[in-house]
């Protein structure tokens, strides 16, 4: 099922998709193997969603945020509400299927008019048969990360976690997926940098429990 590039390795590794585009890296949104928790990463300047299990890339599609004057806001947000046929509150009762809420002042995950820009009123517009399955992957509390420009996965973890030599949540790695350097600086939380991590997969188990 796609709307992007045939070949799923090289659309992987594919910076913009065309708008309207999407597709699962797996057999589909339905497939009971999870790797772990489900979570988003929306990029404002590529136009872009990532879907991950746990730190493996599910599936991408082509968004849609906030033009000039009704910018989509950066952060890290839970779906709060989810409702399959949804109309706006705000903007003449608009229809806005398949809507997961993220923020109560009218920031939301639906279907709609997605032509490759930024041009809602804030939410995030995603095509309709990617709206629909992703509303179908999710739940309450489900984390979706709006970003900037970056649709990598990132963990974050507070100053005080990073420095207890008895932690063995994750490593830093030079790359998500590249093998094992240790960088033996530690991580200033107060730059802004996002380092990159490997994520030990027992937590995920864990989680799950």
């Amino acid at each position: 099922m796609a709307g992007g590039s045939a070949d799923p390795v090289q659309a992987a590794g594919e910076a913009v998709m065309a708008p309207g585009g999407y597709r699962w890296l797996e057999t589909g949104p339905w497939d009971a193997s999870r790797d772990g928790p489900i979570y988003m990463v929306i990029s404002i300047e590529k136009q872009m969603i990532h879907v991950y299990s746990g730190d493996r890339l599910i599936g991408m599609a082509s968004v849609s945020t906030g033009m000039k004057g009704h910018r989509t806001p950066t952060g890290d947000y839970p779906i709060l509400q989810k409702r399959q046929w949804h109309r706006s509150n705000l903007y003449s009762n608009a229809p806005m299927p398949y809507m997961q809420r993220l923020t109560w002042d009218g920031i939301a995950l639906h279907a709609g008019h997605n032509p490759g820009y930024p041009a809602s009123h804030g939410c995030i517009r995603l095509p309709y048969a990617f709206a629909r399955d992703l509303f179908a992957l999710t739940k309450m509390g489900t984390l979706v990360e709006v970003t900037q420009a970056r649709l990598s996965a990132a963990l974050k973890l507070d100053a005080l976690v990073l420095s207890d030599p008895g932690s063995t949540v994750v490593t830093f790695g030079q790359a998500r997926g590249r093998g094992g350097a240790v960088l033996p600086v530690p991580v200033d939380a107060g730059q802004g940098e996002v380092p990159m991590l490997e994520i030990d997969p027992g937590i995920f188990g864990m989680m799950r429990r």
